[in-house]
């Protein structure tokens, strides 16, 4: 299978550089699995889409700000460094730049001091292993310092960074927002919940590979970058009853979904579990969990088209997204949402 098959020509006007006025009123396509079907709505009409006994699956990780700009202590030489995953208690994997300039044991200050990092060591890829040292609390400071690391297509300056999170985000770590989860409003999900919805929730810590190209032409040469996850027993539990009981598992974004793939056995079910996931998904991939998808509209050839292509289909991917160009749906992560539905 080649990355061309996943090729599609997307106008830049159509690339959203800002959310919606309200969350829950940006635009949603429509998949309809069985019958191939497209339809047009605003995302709070998903609501009509849910059921009594259908369970939501959220990702509650939260943005940290993780982009620091700062200068090398000795010279002055300016750099920048984005965090990319905690190692261990304040070592971080980061990416710098330029790097000729954070060579092993350089150190450098961020903000007006209350940040120092020393360079430990330079790992596959080139990436650094830096460590911090500070006064206080590491979130705190890094509040005061970062920034919020927007994706790269996203060129004007965002008002109210909090738009870059979801109204449900809990555990800082993450590098890139959850995109689909961008939709909900509180009110929103206490409606679905009205319904008879079960809301569930799952970690997973989105890195920066999430906007790395697939560089190789075969994508089964591709590799994909590793992320920490996380579900607990209690959630864990709210999705087993759900799908015991014929109830649809929704899954609100490809990390969500990304996550319940990891931990599925065969038979659909799944256990509290941390740890690290690479998969990748693709056409021809099985799905052992997850039943819909909420969705946003992803780049050309990137790995996040192939997940929804494999649980649609390419084919019909492809034919909903040259729909949502021709209506002038907003892409990418301030972009509309789409939500592949299945019956079952």
């Amino acid at each position: 299978m080649k990355k061309s098959d996943f090729f599609y020509k997307l106008p830049e006007q159509l690339i959203a550089q800002h959310p919606t006025k309200k969350r829950d009123q940006s635009r949603m396509l429509v998949l309809d699995y069985e019958t191939k079907k497209i339809s047009h709505n605003i995302f709070h009409d998903i609501i009509s889409y849910l059921k009594n006994g259908d369970c939501l699956v959220l990702n509650n990780t939260k943005v940290i700000p993780a982009r620091l700009y700062g200068k090398r202590k000795d010279t002055g030489g300016k750099i920048e460094f984005v965090l990319l995953k905690k190692v261990m208690d304040d070592d971080w994997e980061v990416l710098v730049k330029p790097g000729k300039r954070a060579l092993p044991g350089r150190v450098f200050v961020f903000g007006d001091g209350q940040l120092e990092a020393v360079v430990l060591s330079i790992v596959e890829g080139g990436n650094r292993i830096v460590r911090f040292s500070y006064k206080g609390i590491f979130q705190q400071v890094l509040d005061q310092v970062g920034i919020m690391p927007l994706p790269p297509y996203i060129t004007e300056k965002l008002q109210d960074k909090d738009r870059y999170q979801t109204v449900y985000a809990i555990h800082n770590g993450s590098a890139a927002a959850p995109t689909a989860g961008l939709h909900f409003t509180k009110e929103l999900l206490n409606e679905i919940q009205s319904l008879g919805v079960k809301v569930a929730n799952v970690t997973l810590h989105v890195g920066l590979g999430t906007f790395r190209p697939v560089k190789t032409d075969n994508i089964l040469d591709h590799k994909m970058h590793e992320e920490w996850y996380h579900i607990d027993k209690e959630n864990a539990d709210i999705i087993n009853e759900a799908k015991k009981n014929g109830g649809r598992i929704i899954s609100v974004g490809t990390t969500s979904a990304r996550v319940l793939e990891s931990v599925a056995k065969d038979n659909g079910k799944i256990e509290a579990k941390s740890g690290l996931t690479d998969i990748f998904i693709y056409p021809g991939y099985k799905f052992k969990l997850v039943d819909c998808l909420i969705t946003n509209f992803h780049l050309p050839e990137s790995t996040l088209l192939m997940l929804v292509s494999a649980l649609a289909g390419k084919e019909e991917i492809l034919a909903a997204y040259k729909e949502a160009i021709e209506k002038e749906y907003r892409f990418f992560s301030f972009g509309d949402a789409m939500f592949i539905k299945r019956n079952k």
